[in-house]
């Protein structure tokens, strides 16, 4: 339906994002199907990686295996995103973490930058831009601008719910982006809000709302 977007199949994924919509999901178990989900969806993500020959002795023998080519670079879009960080710091540990600030303008639902600590020049060649929600997709392409002028070579979005909405701004300003969701939901309300969604992601993690 969508070109470049993944959205997962995996029966572990419908589970557990149905428990994450519950409105009777408290902070602790949504922060924690948050960080299970974000491993999930960073595996499908992660399917085309390169790597190269390692040679490594197991108590038997020698024999070759393969190593991680490209360094990752693990950018959650604050603040919602810093909650996917830990699920998928499991899988690569040595991936570096960099931090955006985003938020968006009630009035006028458009990004606003109010915090960047990227250094002068790209340290990664891999960038998994993380946020829960693809709403209205202004945080994602301003996020992919940033990225793009730092000199990200290769970015992937993953998230757990996209809009139409935010998919089609996403793609027409980045085609050449991946976008990776647990599911697609139906549409925005007029506060920006996708529904059904399962509300706001970052108040129902750290328990704000």
């Amino acid at each position: 339906m969508y070109p470049n977007v993944f959205v997962s199949s995996h029966p572990l994924v419908a589970h557990k994002l149905t428990l994450l919509r519950r409105t009777t999901t408290e902070p602790k178990k949504f922060r924690e199907l948050v960080r299970e989900l974000a491993g999930l969806l960073a595996y499908e993500a992660t399917l085309d990686l390169r790597t190269r020959p390692l040679e490594v002795e197991t108590p038997l023998a020698k024999t070759i295996g393969a190593e991680l080519e490209e360094k990752i670079g693990l950018i959650p879009i604050l603040r919602a995103g810093l909650g996917m960080v830990e699920g998928i710091w499991e899988l690569m540990p040595s991936a570096e973490v960099w931090h955006i600030g985003l938020y968006r303008d009630e009035r006028t639902l458009q990004p606003v930058q109010y915090y960047n600590k990227l250094p002068v020049g790209a340290t990664v060649q891999v960038c998994l831009i993380l946020d829960p929600m693809l709403a209205t997709g202004g945080s994602a392409v301003a996020t992919v601008d940033i990225l793009k002028h730092w000199g990200a070579k290769r970015i992937k979005f993953v998230g757990l719910i996209g809009a139409p909405e935010g998919i089609t701004h996403l793609h027409e300003r980045h085609p050449d982006v991946p976008i990776h969701l647990a599911a697609i939901d139906d549409h925005l309300n007029e506060k920006g809000y996708i529904v059904p969604g399962l509300g706001d992601a970052g108040d129902r993690q750290f328990g704000t709302g």
